[in-house]
């Protein structure tokens, strides 16, 4: 291995945090939280930072935690197999019209989301056949057995939420690579059946810590060891949900590349290179030699060969990437920017005249709503890839024309 570019922090009653964010700047109480998490019993060998390492519940967005024969509900979070995917299209730049107001309209038409028609009743709009149906019929099964033993994952928007968008930084973009070709990349995970899931795991494991007198540094640190009550009920619920939100992408951009073919003159074909990955996930892996439940909050998978995206903010680039399998990462890098203010305080130091000059040239809203996604409120993707060079290498870079924000 070729010389590393983290830095190595030990925390005294724990193991060590390996941080990957020389020149980009982490909040003290990030390093506060990354430090409870190296105190557990559990934690196997080391935590691994990325360079968009925030604040987070319980555990920080931007962190990859393995665990021996536990999983840490909370670290896995209720965004459920949150993720991104990327496909290219045989399009150039000279393909797209010049007005991309009625590409974005399209989109917007095609895939409920946020506040927009059709995002408040999407069961109804769900009813129309199609990919919807398809990907349900993998899901359910597996869903009713889930539902015998949590009857209340029932009253979920679980099925009426497939194929939908959500709101907050979810988005959907067209975007040109740096050879013109034209891209489609999308944002989302579980929608609110993942959600119910978490939250009820999350909440059953501070039960069961209570109930043992456990001694944690922080209630959220919670955990299910195996053999425990619920820990197999979480690793099917997990595993179950991990599973509808990459669907959720596949069937939003089925929609998404539908919706394009309406406006765009030119007849064109999509999914060459397509990339679909999750980075709010737990699964099992080898690493140093043993079998240890990997826990990417806001984390990629980064296996040598294994391509992944790296989104920047509104205005900003992205990067579809090339993992190098660098073992101290756990194979792994950023999810992306990394928030560096809170969205509060982003609506309290932006106006909607700095978000209209950080978007210029960008076909996407305009309005206060979204201030809270304003680029600056991110860290500089630039100084988040620079920090991570000995993970990924950069296969393309994207830059947004349409962005359709949740």
């Amino acid at each position: 291995m070729t010389a590393t570019n983290y830095n190595e922090e030990q925390v005294p009653g724990g193991v060590p945090v390996k941080m990957w964010t020389q020149g980009v700047p982490v909040e003290d109480e990030a390093k506060r939280q990354l430090a409870n998490a190296a105190r557990l019993p559990i934690v196997f060998r080391h935590i691994a930072a990325m360079p968009d390492v925030h604040l987070g519940i319980g555990a920080t967005v931007g962190s990859v935690i393995p665990t021996l024969k536990a999983i840490i509900p909370a670290a896995v979070g209720v965004d459920i197999g949150c993720g991104m995917m990327a496909c290219k299209t045989t399009l150039t730049a000279a393909d797209l019209p010049d007005n991309l107001g009625p590409l974005r309209s399209a989109i917007e038409r095609a895939v409920p989301h946020g506040r927009a028609p059709g995002a408040r009743d999407p069961g109804a709009w769900n009813k129309v056949p199609g990919a919807v149906d398809t990907a349900w019929a993998q899901l359910e099964p597996a869903f009713t057995e889930l539902c015998r033993d949590y009857p209340k994952l029932e009253k979920t928007n679980n099925r009426n939420h497939l194929g939908t968008l959500g709101t907050g930084n979810h988005f959907i973009e067209v975007c040109l690579d740096e050879q013109g070709c034209v891209w489609f990349m999308l944002h989302s995970g579980s929608r609110g059946v993942g959600n119910a899931i978490g939250t009820m795991f999350i909440e059953l494991a501070k039960q069961d810590a209570l109930r043992n007198n456990a001694n944690l540094p922080d209630r959220d640190l919670a955990y299910f060891e195996e053999g425990s009550r619920y820990f197999g009920d979480y690793v099917r619920a997990v595993g179950w949900a991990q599973t509808f939100a990459r669907l959720n992408r596949e069937v939003m951009m089925r929609r998404v590349i539908e919706a394009a073919k309406t406006v765009i003159r030119k007849s064109f074909q999509a999914h060459i290179e397509a990339v679909n990955c999750h980075h709010n996930y737990v699964q099992q892996e080898r690493h140093f030699g043993e079998d240890v439940y990997v826990t990417r909050k806001g984390a990629v998978s980064a296996k040598r060969g294994e391509l992944g995206i790296i989104p920047g903010s509104m205005g900003a680039r992205s990067y579809i990437v090339r993992g190098k399998g660098h073992p101290e990462s756990f194979d792994s890098c950023s999810h992306g920017a990394g928030r560096a203010m809170s969205r509060g305080e982003a609506r309290r130091r932006f106006t909607l005249a700095d978000h209209r000059a950080a978007t210029e040239g960008v076909e996407c809203r305009k309005d206060k709503d979204v201030i809270d996604e304003i680029p600056m409120a991110y860290k500089d993707i630039d100084a988040v890839m620079e920090a991570q060079r000995d993970l990924v290498e950069v296969m393309h870079t994207l830059k947004q024309v349409v962005c359709v924000k949740g």
